[in-house]
């Protein structure tokens, strides 16, 4: 019973000490290029999609009236559309990023979803406010106010659908890199 102990507490020391030696001197990805860590998606992933549905808000205090739709094309155009992109039009850096910077205008999946519009609205106001850690995606919440915040997200859930002239006309004219 000696021997168990001791060698448990052996393998309790060792285990971290090697994953420091690794993380040190192994030559670990951490180039957007690399090869991910195995299962790195699935670990990263499912805290966040359960950290998420627990604290996103479940009711949407604006409408996707004309004036909120434009307001929020207005806000993605200026803070958005570099990583993920405007329609028609993919980001030249969000494609370069890992993981890539989903490209919210183009439909993708089985069911040609277009962007997160499958999404609650509260689960993409939740991402613009907190950002995404290990992700490149910032939060706002310093930098916009809740209505931006709900303007931009109600429009990302309503991209799937005909948008009025204004949107469309912001959401379509080319960036200037």
């Amino acid at each position: 019973m000696k021997q168990f102990f001791i060698g448990l507490i052996l393998g309790l020391v060792a285990i971290p000490i090697a994953v420091a030696l690794y993380l040190r001197y192994g030559n670990p990805p951490v180039a957007v290029a690399d090869t991910p860590f195995p299962m790195e998606r699935q670990i990263v992933h499912v805290p966040l999609h359960d950290r998420i549905k627990k604290d996103m808000p479940r009711s949407v205090p604006l409408q996707p009236t004309p004036e909120n739709l434009v307001a929020g094309a207005q806000i993605y155009r200026v803070n958005c559309a570099f990583c993920h992109g405007l329609q028609g039009q993919n980001s030249v850096v969000g494609g370069h990023m890992y993981p890539w910077a989903p490209q919210l205008w183009h439909a993708h999946g089985p069911h040609n979803v277009v962007g997160v519009s499958d999404d609650p609205p509260g689960e993409t106001y939740w991402k613009v406010a907190n950002g995404i850690r290990l992700t490149g995606m910032p939060a706002f919440q310093q930098k916009l106010s809740a209505e931006q915040m709900w303007q931009v997200s109600i429009l990302l859930a309503n991209a799937d659908k005909p948008l009025p002239q204004g949107t469309t006309d912001l959401l379509s004219k080319p960036l200037a890199y």
